[in-house]
C-alpha cells in the first residue's frame, strides 16, 4: 500500500505520493507568513497529535520548517490552515563523474583575462556548495570562510572529494603542479578569488534540499562581509515540479536577488534516451531555473583551440521538464579535467587510476603523492564559468547578477562543429551529439571576449521559453527579455526541425510526465560512465 491517498492533498506535493504511510519522511513545510511568526519555531507543541515528529530547523528565507515525520501524518500537517505547501526534503547529488585545466584555462580566455588585462579574481568571494574542502597547496589561504550543514558530519572536510576538485578550478593556483618547472598545468581560472565554502555533500556525495537551502541562505546573509558575488552549485536532483514552486529554486532565486550570480550543473543525462527522447529534456534542479547560469560540459579534445572541441555526450540537454525553459544557457570545458585531490577522499580512494601522477609535473621523472585527480562532468564545467564571473567582476564590480549573464551570453563562441560523436571507452558505444540551443545553449564561454565586450543587458535576465507548434512543427521563443537574435543567432529557433519532433519532447511521455522522466535509476544509476569521460 502507498501514500496515493492522501498524496493527492492538494498540499502536499506529487513525489510524496510514492511513500510508504508507515515510512520516515523528512519534509520541508512552508507557512504562511503571519503563521510562520506565530509557530516561532515550537513545532513539536504545534502537532502534539503527531507523535513522531523530528524538529529539524527552520528555513526562514521560505517561511518553512524542516521536520521529519511518518507519511500517514502529513494530512494532519498538511489541513493545519497556516500551512500553505509541503515538499519532500529532496535529495542532491554531485554533477560530476570519476581532464587539462591547462587547456581549459587557454580554450576559456582565462590565460588572456590574466595577461591582456591583468585578472585574476582579486577580492571576489566565491561560495561553494558542496562536499566541502581539503587542505591543499594550490588553495593557501583562499578559504575565508567555511561551514557545515551535513547533519551527521560536523567537520568542513572534503571526505567525498567533489568540493575540493571544484575549488581547484575556480582558485587553485597551480603551485603544486609547478613543483619541478614553471607549467602552472592544474591552475585555476580565477587564482586570486577568495573563497566560502558550505559543505552540503556528505562523504558519499549526497546532501538535501534544507541542506542547500540553509547554505543559501547564510550566503546571503555574509554577502556584505565577504564580498559574496558568485555561488558555484555543481550539484543537483531530478525535476519535480515547476522551478515557480519548487523550494531549491525559489531559494537561488533569493541569492540571485541579492546581488549574487548562482552558477550551476546542468546535470549528466545527455546519454539518456530511457523515454525515447535522445537525453532532451534531462536538466537537473536548479538548473532548470530560468535565472539562473545553467553549464553543460565541452571536450577540449586535448587541443588549444576551440573549433574542433565537442559537447560531452552525457551532458544533459534542455529544454527543462515541466516548464520548457530553454537550457543550459552556455558550456565550458568538463571533460577529464585535472584538478585537486583530496587525499582518502571516497573519489581518491575509490578511482586511484584516475590520481595524476606528479611525474607528470616533474622533468626528472620523480615521483610523489599525487595533489590532482582527473574528474568529468558538468561539475567541473560550472566552476570554469564562476571563475570567469569573478574575472568579469573584479574587472566591472557594479555588474547586476543579470548583466553579468547577458555579457557572457552574448559573447559565447558559436563556432562549434554542426555534429560530433564521442565513443564510450568503457562500453564502446558512440553517442552523436548536435550543437543544436537546447544542448549548447548561447554557446561556449569566452571569457576574453566577454572582458573586451563593453554592451550593458537591460532588464531580467530570463531564461526564455520554447513553444512547440504542432500543426507547424516549428518552435518559438518566450523572447521578451532577450532578443533570440543576439543570443541565439539563425542556429537557434529556425533549426527546430533538427532538435525537435512531437515524438523526442512533446509526446505523451516526454517532459510533463516527470514520474516517467525522473525515477531514482534513471537519474543516478549506472548508465553514465563513472571515472571516466569521452574519448
Amino acid at each position: 500500500m502507498t501514500q496515493a491517498a492522501f498524496g493527492a492533498h492538494p498540499k502536499l506535493a506529487r513525489d510524496l505520493g510514492s511513500v510508504f504511510p508507515g515510512d520516515f519522511v523528512n519534509v520541508i513545510v512552508q507557512y504562511k507568513p503571519e503563521g510562520f511568526k506565530r509557530l516561532n519555531g515550537a513545532v513539536r507543541a504545534r502537532y502534539a497529535n503527531v507523535r513522531e515528529l523530528t524538529a529539524k530547523g527552520s528555513l526562514p528565507s521560505l517561511n518553512s520548517e524542516v521536520m521529519s515525520v511518518r507519511a500517514r501524518d502529513l494530512t494532519v500537517i498538511a489541513d493545519d490552515v497556516d500551512v500553505e505547501f509541503v515538499w519532500p526534503d529532496r535529495i542532491v547529488r554531485s554533477s560530476s563523474f570519476s581532464g587539462s585545466p591547462d587547456y581549459a584555462w587557454i580554450t576559456t580566455g582565462a590565460k588572456t583575462a590574466n595577461t591582456n588585462f591583468a585578472l585574476d579574481g582579486a577580492g571576489i568571494g566565491v561560495a561553494i556548495l558542496d562536499s566541502g574542502i581539503a587542505e591543499h597547496p594550490d588553495l593557501n589561504s583562499k578559504v575565508r570562510y567555511a561551514a557545515n550543514f551535513v547533519p551527521a558530519e560536523t567537520d568542513t572536510q572534503d571526505g567525498y572529494g567533489h568540493g575540493t576538485h571544484v575549488a581547484g578550478i575556480i582558485a587553485g593556483n597551480g603551485r603544486a603542479s609547478s613543483a619541478f618547472g614553471d607549467t602552472y598545468i592544474a591552475r585555476g581560472i580565477a587564482p586570486g578569488a577568495n573563497l566560502i565554502v558550505f559543505r552540503v555533500l556528505d562523504s558519499a556525495g549526497v546532501g538535501s534540499d534544507s541542506a542547500v537551502i540553509r547554505a543559501i541562505e547564510q550566503a546571503i546573509d555574509l554577502k556584505d562581509r565577504y564580498n559574496i558575488r558568485v555561488m558555484n552549485l555543481s550539484i543537483g536532483r531530478p525535476v519535480a515540479e515547476s522551478y515557480r514552486t519548487d523550494p531549491l529554486c525559489r531559494a537561488i532565486e533569493n541569492a540571485w536577488r541579492a546581488g549574487i550570480v548562482v552558477v550551476t550543473a546542468a546535470g549528466n543525462e545527455g546519454r539518456n534516451n530511457e523515454f525515447g527522447t535522445d537525453g532532451y529534456g534531462t536538466i537537473t534542479a536548479p538548473g532548470n531555473d530560468p535565472l539562473v547560469i545553467t553549464v553543460g560540459a565541452m571536450n577540449t579534445v586535448g587541443t588549444e583551440t576551440r573549433s574542433d572541441d565537442k559537447i560531452a555526450s552525457y551532458s544533459s540537454k534542455g529544454p527543462t521538464s515541466v516548464d520548457h525553459v530553454v537550457k543550459p544557457d552556455l558550456v565550458a570545458p568538463g571533460n577529464l579535467i585535472i584538478s585537486l585531490s583530496a587525499r582518502e577522499s571516497l573519489l581518491a580512494r575509490t578511482y586511484p587510476e584516475n590520481l595524476v601522477p606528479m611525474s607528470l609535473f616533474n622533468p626528472s621523472g620523480a615521483d610523489g603523492p599525487s595533489e590532482y585527480i582527473q574528474l568529468s562532468g558538468t561539475s567541473m564545467a560550472a566552476p570554469m564559468v564562476s571563475g570567469a564571473v569573478a574575472l568579469l567582476l573584479q574587472k566591472e564590480p557594479n555588474q547586476t547578477p543579470d548583466q553579468v549573464k547577458y555579457r557572457l551570453m552574448k559573447t559565447a563562441f558559436r563556432g562549434l562543429p554542426a555534429e560530433t560523436s564521442a565513443t564510450d571507452p568503457v562500453t564502446g558505444i558512440t553517442y552523436r551529439s548536435r550543437s543544436d540551443m537546447f544542448t549548447i545553449g548561447a554557446g561556449y564561454l569566452d571569457i576574453a571576449s566577454a572582458l573586451a565586450d563593453t554592451s550593458v543587458g537591460v532588464g531580467v535576465a530570463e531564461s526564455p521559453v520554447a513553444t512547440y507548434d504542432a500543426s507547424s512543427g516549428t518552435v518559438s521563443l518566450d523572447a521578451a527579455i532577450w532578443g533570440t537574435a543576439v543570443m541565439w543567432g539563425t542556429s537557434a529557433p529556425g533549426a527546430s526541425a533538427v532538435m525537435w519532433g512531437t515524438a523526442v519532447m512533446w509526446g505523451t511521455s516526454a517532459p510533463g510526465a516527470s514520474a516517467v522522466m525522473w525515477g531514482t535509476a534513471v537519474m543516478w544509476g549506472t548508465v553514465t560512465p563513472i571515472a571516466l569521460g569521452d574519448r
